[in-house]
């Protein structure tokens, strides 16, 4: 038998979140709906909003306005170049983006792995927190958000990158 997944739903101006943790508290995922390769609740999903509170707060003074970095411990499993690709994320300040290349230079890879960092990046489990939103195409377009482009308008348009 595998370790029961934990679940639940946060409401929020991006739709309800469904955030996954694992036994041992750490995020896992946090989806919304419609999301390209997002999490739907299985039946052998527990629903617990016990090991959310954390990220449920946080995520709250967020999209108030009031919270520009996440502090929150979390568990994301892939690869190694995705898991590399991801961390790079988290080094993207709240209020600017950088290119798909720009990621690929600071993970050492080469220019021509840029398409491969995309895919990392449409991967990325835990939206919002791992701001992939922050990531844009080299001529400035808003290419690619598998939580839908006018999601990452909106979350653009949050953080001040978009005008409102």
């Amino acid at each position: 038998m595998t370790d029961p997944t934990y679940w639940t739903s946060v409401p929020g101006p991006l739709g309800p979140l469904l955030l996954t943790a694992a036994p041992t508290g750490e995020l896992t995922s946090v989806s919304v709906p419609g999301q390209k390769g997002g999490r739907e609740v299985r039946d052998d999903w527990r629903r617990d909003p016990g090991p959310f509170r954390e990220a449920e707060e946080q995520l709250t003074a967020y999209f108030a306005g009031e919270l520009k970095e996440f502090h929150l411990a979390w568990r994301a499993e892939g690869t190694a170049f995705r898991e590399k690709v991801w961390d790079a994320l988290d080094d993207i300040p709240y209020g600017s983006t950088v290119t798909y290349g720009e990621i690929a230079a600071r993970i050492g890879a080469p220019r021509a792995a840029v398409r491969a960092v995309g895919g990392a990046i449409g991967a990325n489990p835990l939206l919002v927190v791992r701001p992939c939103h922050r990531v844009i195409g080299a001529d400035g377009a808003l290419t690619g958000y598998a939580g839908g482009l006018d999601r990452k308008v909106r979350l653009l348009t949050h953080e001040g990158v978009l005008p409102a």
